[in-house]
């Protein structure tokens, strides 16, 4: 970082005195012929020097000038307040939206003038040539440096910015996929903040990794993103306008994905808790489409919502094919899972299985014995073959 004018122009220690009085006369002239330079430069831009930010470059010229001047004279003078003059109107070039260079170039334009007036103004007694040289480097360093303190001042403020913005956009989300539905008053409020307007329908995108904002930009149609439980949760607004979901499904090529269904937007949290459950399944390898459409695989996640669950479920319900022998077992439960899905039609089954009807009927007569009246009770088959879906896997062409 620049402290002194020197460290710019080491050259400026060997200046004789005089030379930094004879800038000091001119101080006044400067102000003037400088302020018009900005004027016209800032004019070209389509901007005019009334407003705030007119008034604080103004100021700042004025500021720069003086600074220079009295820096030349002595050149140890600590040059740390300009340049926080000058980093705070880079933070106000963001916040009125204007370019990170645009500063940069009014700068350069009114170094530049300096120098054509400090050498329309040589005189005979005024700098030499020579001195003129080095004065010329330090006033065009000097320029880099609060043009620099400038940009520095644009990108802080854009960062502040940014991480404002995922301050509200995360407020936001979390209000849409808590468990309670959230107050008007509340949803209007957060939703302003973050200048979302409110849609009737979402759909809740779950992506592994931690790039929220990155991903809400690269999908567009008004996507917001945050981080939720270590991945990106993603609110897609009216997901079936036309395009939309196609147009995140090609931002998100290559990225373990989940899509929840679309839902009024009072039902976020659903389409949220799908999302998510469909995410951990595609990272546990359960499923395998990317992104995973949660309508889907309604029946997998079902079973798949509560770990250990299912597995009780094929425990307690095939508890009495659990004395046979495994390959008596797998058998009779591929049999009884096979008449459950064919709705009792004894031929389908044997032309799944492969093998002879007779002998799908002989297999029946052994589950009814072991089953008794549970094949007969509607309740306890649909709980059957959960628990053989789970048990066996989930058939081809399910």
């Amino acid at each position: 970082m620049v402290d002194t004018l020197r460290d710019i122009e080491p050259g400026l220690a060997g200046l004789a005195p005089a030379v930094g009085e004879h800038l000091r006369g001119l101080r006044e002239p400067l102000h003037g012929r400088i302020l018009a330079t900005v004027r016209a430069a800032m004019r070209a831009q389509g901007r005019s020097l009334t407003g705030g930010q007119g008034q604080g470059l103004t100021l700042g010229v004025q500021t720069a000038v003086d600074a220079f001047v009295d820096a030349v004279a002595d050149p140890g003078r600590d040059l740390a307040a300009t340049r926080a003059v000058f980093h705070a109107l880079g933070r106000t070039e963001y916040r009125e939206g204007h370019r990170v260079d645009a500063l940069r170039t009014v700068l350069t334009l009114g170094a530049r003038d300096i120098w054509a007036f400090l050498v329309e103004h040589a005189t005979a007694e005024g700098p030499a040539p020579a001195d003129l040289y080095v004065i010329a480097g330090a006033l065009f360093g000097y320029a880099d440096a609060l043009a620099g303190a400038a940009a520095e001042g644009f990108l802080d403020e854009q960062r502040d910015a940014a991480q404002d913005w995922a301050t509200t956009r995360r407020r936001l989300i979390t209000l849409l996929v808590q468990p309670e539905p959230p107050a008007e008053a509340a949803l209007h409020a957060a939703a302003d903040a973050a200048r979302w307007p409110l849609p009737r329908t979402v759909a809740v995108l779950s992506v592994e990794g931690t790039d929220a904002e990155h991903l809400a930009r690269a999908i567009g149609g008004g996507a917001i993103a945050t981080v939720i439980a270590d991945a990106v949760r993603i609110v897609l607004p009216e997901p079936d306008t036309a395009g939309r979901l196609d147009g995140a499904r090609r931002a998100l090529a290559g990225r373990r994905a989940a899509l929840g269904p679309t839902v009024a937007l009072g039902r976020a949290r659903l389409s949220y808790r799908i999302s998510r459950r469909a995410l951990i399944l595609r990272q546990e390898g359960e499923l395998r489409a990317d992104p995973v459409v949660g309508d889907a695989h309604l029946l997998t996640l079902l079973l798949r919502w509560e770990p250990g669950l299912a597995a009780h479920l094929a425990d307690t319900c095939l508890a009495p094919l659990a004395g046979l022998r495994p390959g008596s077992r797998r058998v009779l439960a591929e049999t009884l899972h096979g008449w459950l899905r064919r709705q009792g039609q004894v031929v389908a089954v044997a032309e799944e299985l492969h093998t002879h009807p007779q002998t799908v009927r002989y297999r029946l007569r052994q589950l009814r014995a072991l089953f008794g009246g549970a094949l007969d009770d509607p309740d306890a088959r649909l709980a059957l073959q959960l628990a053989l879906r789970h048990r066996l896997g989930r058939p081809a062409g399910d």
